[in-house]
C-alpha cells in the first residue's frame, strides 16, 4: 500500500493523502461481507476471525479476548510496557494520563432483528440478524485506519503507539466493554476515540459535542404478586392490575419530582403482562422498561431512587414487588482535549465545514465505560447520502449508509493519531 504525504506537520507528523482506491475498494468489500454475516453480543466467531487475519497480514500481531470474540492490536509497541522503540521519551504508559497509547475502538455485533432492504445486494444473509446499528462500518473504519497508520509506522512516520479494540457485545447490557477492559484494553492508554454512524448527518461531515453526547441506560424487569382472587370483589384481595398499573403511571411521576428535571431521569415501560380472564384478578403481573439519564451524578443515584418509589407503590396497593434493577451504561461524556483533537483532525483533513456540532442523545453506548478510566471522546459519522432527505433511524431494518462514510472515518482516526503526537 503506498501512501503519499499530504500535509508535513510541526515534530515531523505527517498526514497522508487520499486513501488508495485499492484500499478503499477492499474496505468497502470487508464491510460488505460484515453486513451480510451479523453476529450477536459475544458470538462474533466469523467477524473476529475476519479482522485477525486482515491485521495478520499487514504484518501485525492481533489479540483475540479472552472471551473468544473480540481482537486487540497494538501498533508501534514493541515491548510489554506499550511503548514503541522509536517513541518520543516523554510518552508515559499510566492509565488516564495525557500520555501513553492512543486507542481507537469499534463495536462488532449486530442486531437480532430482520434485514428487510429489499434490492441491497449485500443485506443480511441471516434470518432475523442484522447491521443495523453501524457496527460494521465503525469496525471497518479501525480496520482501515489501522492498515494505514501500520504502514506509517513501516515508512517511520507513526510517532506514537496506536491500539485498535474491536470490542464484542455492545448491545448486550452492560456492554462488552467491561470485559475489554479487564482483558487489558486499556493498559498503557492515555486517550481513546471512537465514532457512531448517525443517519441524520451528511456523508462527509462529522458531529461532535463536548460533554454528555449520549444517556444513561438501564433495563428494569419487575414482578408483582397477590392472593389473586373474583373480580366481583377487589376489596377482599390485592387488585394486582390495578397495582400494575399504578406502578406504570405513578413510578415515573414520583422519580421525576425527586431529581432535577435538567437531568433528564426518566423511566419508560415497554412491557406489562398479567391475567387470563376478564372475570379473575390474576396472582402475578410482569413489567419490563428502561430507565434513561442524561446526568451523570444522577444515574449513580437512579437505582436507590426508582426501586424506592416502586416500593412505595406497590405496598399503597398490597402488591408484593421484585424488582430486578439491571446497571446498563452510564452517559457518554466526551473530554474536551480529546473532542478538540477529532475537531482539529476532521478540520485538518477535510477543512472547517465538514465539523458541525451535535446534540446529546437519549440513546445509550457502552463506549462510557471506557471513558470512565481514560479520557476519550466519541464522534458522530455522518453516513446519510447527502441531499437526501429520507429520515432514517438506527435500530431499523432498512438501515443502510452511504459508504463513502469509511473513507472519511479512516481519514478522521489517522489524522486523529498523528496530532496526538503534536499534545
Amino acid at each position: 500500500m503506498s501512501l503519499e504525504s499530504e500535509v508535513d506537520l510541526p515534530g515531523g507528523a505527517v498526514l497522508p493523502g487520499a486513501l488508495p482506491e485499492m484500499l478503499r475498494t477492499e474496505l468497502i468489500a470487508f464491510r460488505r461481507d460484515l453486513h451480510m454475516h451479523p453476529e450477536l453480543g459475544n458470538q462474533e466467531f466469523r467477524t473476529t476471525a475476519a479482522i485477525k487475519e486482515r491485521l495478520e497480514r499487514a504484518g501485525l500481531a492481533p489479540r483475540v479476548l479472552s472471551s473468544g470474540t473480540g481482537v486487540i492490536c497494538d501498533i508501534g509497541v514493541t515491548d510489554d510496557t506499550g511503548i514503541a522503540a522509536d517513541a518520543p521519551a516523554d510518552i508515559g504508559t499510566d492509565i488516564g494520563t495525557d500520555t501513553g497509547i492512543l486507542a481507537m475502538r469499534a463495536d462488532i455485533d449486530g442486531l437480532p432483528i430482520p434485514d428487510t432492504k429489499t434490492e441491497c445486494p449485500y443485506r443480511s444473509t441471516v434470518p432475523d440478524r442484522a447491521h443495523a446499528c453501524g457496527h460494521d462500518v465503525h469496525t471497518t473504519v479501525v480496520l482501515g485506519a489501522g492498515l494505514v497508520l501500520a504502514e506509517l509506522h513501516r515508512q517511520g512516520l507513526l510517532p506514537r503507539p496506536v491500539r485498535l479494540i474491536f470490542q464484542p457485545a455492545e448491545e448486550v447490557l452492560p456492554g462488552g466493554a467491561s470485559e475489554a477492559i479487564v482483558d487489558g484494553a486499556l493498559d498503557g492508554v492515555g486517550r481513546i476515540i471512537a465514532v457512531h454512524c448517525d443517519p441524520r448527518v451528511d456523508a462527509g461531515r462529522v458531529g461532535l459535542r463536548q460533554g454528555p453526547i449520549t444517556s444513561a441506560c438501564d433495563r428494569l424487569e419487575i414482578a408483582l404478586d397477590g392472593p389473586g382472587g373474583h373480580t366481583a370483589r377487589p376489596h377482599l384481595t390485592t387488585d394486582l392490575v390495578t397495582a400494575a398499573a399504578r406502578v406504570v403511571t405513578d413510578v415515573p411521576a414520583l422519580v421525576g419530582r425527586r431529581v432535577d428535571s435538567r437531568s433528564g431521569l426518566a423511566v419508560t415501560w415497554g412491557r406489562i403482562e398479567s391475567g387470563h380472564a376478564p372475570n379473575v384478578i390474576p396472582q402475578h403481573a410482569e413489567l419490563s422498561g428502561t430507565v434513561r439519564c442524561l446526568d451523570l451524578d444522577t444515574w449513580r443515584l437512579a437505582p436507590d431512587l426508582v426501586v424506592a418509589a416502586i416500593d412505595e407503590v406497590a405496598n399503597l396497593h398490597g402488591a408484593k414487588s421484585e424488582i430486578n434493577y439491571v446497571r446498563g451504561v452510564p452517559p457518554v461524556v466526551n473530554e474536551d482535549g480529546v473532542t478538540e483533537l477529532l475537531r482539529d483532525a476532521m478540520i485538518a483533513r477535510r477543512g472547517s465545514e465538514s465539523v458541525e456540532n451535535t446534540e446529546q442523545s437519549l440513546g445509550g453506548e457502552d463506549f462510557s465505560w471506557y471513558l470512565e478510566r481514560v479520557p476519550g471522546a466519541m464522534a458522530r459519522l455522518g453516513v446519510r447520502p447527502p441531499g437526501e432527505r429520507t429520515v432514517r433511524d438506527l435500530h431499523q431494518g432498512d438501515f443502510d449508509v452511504d459508504e463513502h462514510a469509511i473513507t472519511v472515518g479512516v481519514e478522521l482516526f489517522t489524522a486523529a493519531a498523528l496530532l496526538d503526537a503534536l499534545r
